[in-house]
Formats: C-alpha cells, sequence, structure tokens
C-alpha cells in the first residue's frame, strides 16, 4: 500500500494520538473499534481532500470507504491513479499500471 505510513502518521498523529501507529494494522475497522469518531472522519476527508489534492465534493461518499487504512489507502489509489490517467489520456487498466509502475 503506497500511502499506508501517511495514512496511519495522520490519524495516530492527529485524530488518535494515543495509538501507536506499529500497533494499527491496515485491515482494523477504524469506526467500529472507535478509533475515529463521526467528527475525526470529517476531518480525516478533509485531510485527504487537502493532501492528495481530491475534489471529495465532486465525489459520492460513503463512510465505508474510510472504515480501514486499506480502505482509505484504494479510495486514494482510485482517485489519484484515476486523475493522473486522465490528464495522460490513459484509457485501459494495463496503461494505467504501467504509468503508475514509471511514475
Amino acid at each position: 500500500m503506497i500511502h499506508e505510513r501517511n495514512i496511519k502518521d495522520y490519524i495516530c498523529g492527529t485524530l488518535a494520538p494515543d495509538i501507536d501507529p506499529a500497533m494499527l494494522s491496515a485491515d482494523i475497522d477504524l469506526l467500529s473499534t472507535g478509533v475515529i469518531d463521526s467528527l475525526s472522519l470529517v476531518r480525516l476527508v478533509i485531510w485527504i481532500e487537502e493532501e492528495y489534492d481530491i475534489p471529495i465534493g465532486d465525489i459520492e461518499i460513503a463512510p465505508e470507504e474510510f472504515s480501514s487504512i486499506e480502505m482509505i489507502n484504494a479510495f486514494i489509489e482510485r482517485y489519484t491513479i484515476s486523475d493522473v490517467a486522465r490528464t495522460k489520456g490513459v484509457n485501459n487498466e494495463n496503461e494505467v499500471e504501467l504509468l503508475t509502475l514509471t511514475t
């Protein structure tokens, strides 16, 4: 996961400072375990929008997309890769994968 460390650093440094990043697994449900609450979720979404330049207001989102570090990483990759692909005129998944490897 490309963004895992950055996501963990933000969550543990800002939203849940009492949690050690090394103890936070990528698949733990952040919402149901109480690592983040609804207000923290809003702050997380705003951070993702600013940090990764993803226009969240233009995207239909659901809390489940931010329920774990894995899901957050997938969300970021989906929207950042899509933007790069559109900019470069990439039309299929193989070209996106190649573009990702060469960027």
